[in-house]
């Protein structure tokens, strides 16, 4: 768990780092450069910004705080079970529900320290090395970006709990949950796009309402998957330009306003994506919190 919230933050030093370089070297290019990098919100292009050399803080954060929410929750239930200490546990005069509640808020909290930690720490580096100071509407998006890490996390703490309470080896819930992750982040998507190219030919378009109805399929099929949906999340809420999550057609982008979105419609265009996420974290915990209800807990283990 140290090595792991380790490996966290040295990856996100360096994401930062390279963030940090590619925006000091764009702004000393030009004294133009300087001028149109005061509106240009420079402060969440630290998240999202890299030199090609590292991933981004956003992609570092989407793809190793999963792993950190697994590996709070894999063991959180059968490790207490295998030494003898859940029976021990259970006879004292607490309601049973606290345990696994207690697992839950602990591993949430630990998360949360751990996020706005590095929030503030990105807040003080933008100021003291770029000298970058965050408008009110940066640091209200990285408030919820920060947020909206910690829904995501939860719900792979959640699926760890999950299997945890389901198997009785710590190993086999970390295998199960591992395996999960896995295919959410890298076989889901070969899945959809052999769906679609298997049922929803491209040949057989003819109109450009068809062509916008399969792509709207293949979107639709991609939001099951979590962890499109924190990209998808994140996308909108880091980057100004991003209007919209949905299929545009070139008659729709007719006439718009290129300018940056407002922070209330930002929250709005990511509100179903955050629901989504919210839902699914609150359904994997309501199942472990039924089966350990539910449970028979023996002294011997």
């Amino acid at each position: 768990m140290i090595i792991l919230i380790a490996l966290i933050l040295l990856t996100c030093f360096g994401s930062l780092y390279t963030a940090m370089t590619t925006i000091r070297d764009a702004l000393d290019s030009s004294e133009e450069a300087k001028e149109i990098a005061k509106g240009a919100y420079l402060f969440l292009k630290l998240f999202t910004v890299s030199d090609g050399t590292l991933p981004s803080f956003v992609t570092f954060v989407g793809f190793l705080g999963a792993l950190l929410g697994i590996a709070l929750g894999f063991d959180a239930i059968n490790s207490e079970r295998n030494r003898g200490t859940l029976s021990r546990l259970m006879a004292q005069p607490i309601p049973r529900d606290y345990v696994i509640n207690g697992k839950f808020v602990a591993a949430l909290l630990l998360n949360a320290v751990l996020f706005l930690s590095l929030g503030l720490l990105v807040t003080a580096l933008g100021i003291l090395v770029l000298g970058i100071p965050p408008t009110f509407e940066e640091f209200a998006r990285m408030v919820c970006f920060l947020l909206l890490c910690l829904v995501y996390i939860a719900f792979w703490l959640n699926v760890g709990i999950l299997f945890s309470v389901v198997f009785r080896q710590a190993a086999t819930s970390a295998l199960s949950a591992l395996a999960v992750w896995l295919f959410f982040n890298l076989f889901y998507a070969m899945i959809v796009e052999v769906v679609a190219k298997s049922f929803l030919q491209s040949d057989a378009i003819t109109s450009v309402e068809q062509a916008v109805g399969r792509q709207e399929l293949v979107l639709g099929l991609m939001r099951l998957s979590p962890s499109y949906l924190f990209n998808e999340s994140t996308t909108a809420l880091l980057s100004l330009d991003v209007r919209t999550l949905g299929i545009v057609t070139v008659e729709q982008t007719a006439g718009a306003v290129a300018a940056p979105l407002p922070f209330s419609q930002s929250v709005l265009l990511i509100w179903p994506q955050a629901t989504a996420l919210i839902a699914a974290a609150l359904v994997c915990f309501a199942i472990a919190y039924w089966l350990f209800m539910r449970q028979e807990i023996r002294a011997s283990g």
